[in-house]
């Protein structure tokens, strides 16, 4: 191999990927923690150093010309296999001080976890904890998070998965507002009900459908981004929503308003890339978690 042919930056080549993924220099430079000036350099450099213009603009954004779309396919080759190497490099580390990434849904992130986080804290001070708070998965094989709790098993081969358990959502409601309207026990009573839903009605709806539990769609009336968000519109009594019994049964003003309709079962998983867990930090965030979580969720 002939290597004095190589004279690119990697760097640079990581400025390209990054704003050809993103669409723009500001969203790349944010995604990358730099300066936007400092990666408009490191783009232009880029283009000097391969005598080929990568980008053109369109308004605000940026689009690859022809030959930035033929190279960005190489880019992402590059960008996996540095990413393979940090992954590896990083699993060899026995250090048990550093920074651990864990990413949960916002509900999780902020109802379940904390009072885990912080035995975790006490028993390793060393460790520094970064929770992602986030209801769309995150990239775990390009190290948008290290461990991620999640209500799915992975497909990807390099990710490892532990089943904590096969948890049971129902419908809750505040006392108050459950003493208003009354408990939903066929389809007649879901007249009156305000419905507290996350995300697109549509798509609850076909779900709930699957688990066989029948919701109209006229009983959707608030759809919500935000898991967190969606429980404490239920607390304050605007109306019902689904989730996990172990939050509902745990909240003194609530109260499960459909009991006669089948439990919506969802799994519990705990997954990390197989090369992180090498690490020894890695391991010990990873298998506290699968402890405190196991031991929480268990009937």
């Amino acid at each position: 191999m002939d290597w004095s042919s190589v004279t690119f930056d990697w760097n640079r080549v990581r400025a390209f990927l990054v704003t050809a993924e993103e669409g723009s220099l500001s969203a790349a430079a944010r995604a990358l923690g730099l300066a936007q000036p400092t990666l408009s350099r490191q783009v232009d450099a880029l283009q000097t150093e391969l005598g080929v213009v990568l980008f053109e603009r369109f308004g605000r954004g940026l689009e690859l010309t022809p030959a930035g779309a033929d190279l960005v396919a190489h880019a992402r080759k590059m960008g996996e296999a540095a990413m393979a190497l940090s992954v590896a490099a990083h699993g060899q580390s026995d250090e048990m001080s550093g920074l651990v990434t864990i990413s949960a849904s916002d509900l999780y992130a902020g109802l379940i976890l904390p009072p885990i986080l912080k035995r975790l804290r006490q028993e390793e001070p060393g460790i520094t904890l970064r929770i992602v708070a986030d209801n769309q998965a995150t990239d775990l094989m390009r190290r948008e998070a290290d461990i991620a709790l999640r209500n799915f098993r992975p497909k990807e081969a390099d990710l490892v998965a532990r089943r904590l358990a096969d948890a049971e959502a129902h419908f809750f409601a505040s006392k108050d507002y459950a003493a208003r309207v009354g408990t939903i026990a066929s389809d007649a009573d879901w007249a009156g009900i305000d419905l507290i839903i996350p995300g697109p009605a549509e798509g609850f709806v076909a779900a709930m459908q699957g688990f066989g539990v029948t919701v109209p769609l006229s009983a959707v009336a608030y759809e919500c981004t935000s898991f967190l968000a969606m429980w404490e519109m239920v607390r304050q009594g605007l109306g019902v929503g689904v989730i996990d019994k172990a939050i509902g049964d745990a909240d003194p003003g609530l109260c499960r308003i459909a009991p006669a309709l089948p439990a919506v079962p969802f799994p519990i998983w705990l997954t990390a890339h197989r090369d992180i867990l090498t690490n020894r930090r890695m391991r010990c965030v990873f298998d506290f978690l699968a402890s405190e979580l196991s031991a929480q969720t268990r009937p």
